[in-house]
């Protein structure tokens, strides 16, 4: 037994620490930025006819769509899939709340309209990582009793 755990705990950390992973974030990296600059630009220039929320909207709602073919392709090298749509918008949606709370707080702190954006993609992209990749990565296992255990797919 203490074996086992030994081989998973050494499994763990050279998956947790390889090249292979070092990459994968430099590419959600690169399509973070792209996806934030498309978002941020979009929000600037309709902020000059529309209300704050509309405008942060929908350049939220563009960056999306870039975001999910870029993320497919070029992050994780997965065809997009209804799934995986599935998936990117349900952790989007919850992206999306933590963005409008975010945004709102540092508005009514006093933050203005130009910069309130800039301290909530630091605070949001990081937790974004985490749930895309967990998206993007667990896969449903087939056994003999149908599909039902999740399996992580490390690429290791």
């Amino acid at each position: 037994m203490k074996q086992a755990y030994h081989s998973y705990v050494h499994r763990f950390l050279k998956h947790r620490y390889s090249d292979k992973i070092v990459h994968e974030f430099i590419r959600f990296a690169i399509v973070g930025t792209i996806a934030t600059v498309l978002h941020y630009g979009i929000y600037y220039i309709l902020l000059k006819w529309i209300n704050v929320n509309i405008a942060y909207t929908i350049g939220y709602i563009s960056s999306f769509v870039a975001n999910f073919y870029l993320t497919s392709f070029f992050t994780f090298n997965v065809k997009p899939s209804w799934v995986k749509l599935v998936g990117m918008i349900s952790s989007h949606f919850i992206n999306y709340l933590m963005h409008m709370a975010l945004l709102n707080l540092f508005l009514w702190i006093g933050l203005s309209k130009t910069i309130a954006p800039l301290p909530v993609f630091a605070i949001v992209i990081p937790i974004n990582f985490l749930i895309i990749r967990f998206v993007f990565k667990y896969k449903k296992i087939k056994s003999g009793q149908g599909e039902k255990d999740i399996h992580y797919n490390t690429g290791v």
